[in-house]
């Protein structure tokens, strides 16, 4: 079955002509004398996407994954670190070595309320080893979402759009030379004389 990007003259406007096509894998990216056409239906939004070749102002390269799990991960990087370095910076032991209620407390029927506090303290003097333990396995908790975000992570083509409100359109690379295809398409764009800020030829817009 044809795919729409072997039929993308039936998508042009009156006047407009086919003037590349770059295959990057399942997608494809066609310019025309008017647009840039980028087919992507292995991609995960819109399986077709087009913006006018004035408003392209680059093609580059950059790696992708899913970035929740790189943020989770980070943040259980951090927070593990900072449990570890209080775990061996704080002396709670040696703060709390001396503190303590006198004996005579129990003669006066404070004997449970002696023993819950002692529990505390010991509790406190421990914390230092809960600290590094907890820390610890933050940092290993850490390696799952960081392995999932490394296993995720490909490679697309990114074609960059003018305006800061305007997203790049997305072109799934992994399985190509993405910097071939990248120059490839940079070249088709921007012929050689054209000032990719300044529009460019013009009179070729035209009908």
């Amino acid at each position: 079955m044809a795919r729409w990007s072997d039929r993308a003259e039936e998508l042009l406007y009156d006047g407009e002509s086919i003037e590349r096509r770059v295959d990057a894998g399942d997608s494809a990216v066609v310019v025309t004398s008017h647009r840039v056409l980028a087919f992507t239906p292995g991609g995960d939004g819109s399986n077709f996407q087009q913006v006018d070749r004035p408003n392209v102002t680059g093609v580059s390269v950059r790696g992708r994954g899913e970035r929740r799990f790189l943020r989770l991960g980070a943040r259980a990087v951090i927070y593990g670190s900072l449990l570890v370095a209080a775990g061996v910076f704080l002396p709670f032991d040696t703060i709390l070595g001396d503190v303590g209620l006198p004996q005579t407390t129990g003669q006066m029927g404070l004997g449970g309320i002696l023993g819950l506090f002692n529990t505390m303290i010991e509790l406190l003097r421990n914390l230092d080893d809960l600290l590094r333990l907890f820390g610890g396995l933050l940092l290993l908790f850490a390696l799952v979402p960081l392995g999932v975000y490394a296993w995720s992570r490909d490679r697309a083509l990114l074609i960059e759009v003018a305006g800061e409100d305007s997203d790049p359109i997305e072109v799934p690379a992994d399985d190509v030379e993405s910097d071939v295809v990248a120059e490839q398409i940079r070249a088709a764009v921007f012929p050689e004389g054209v000032d990719r800020d300044s529009g460019g030829r013009l009179e070729r817009l035209l009908p």
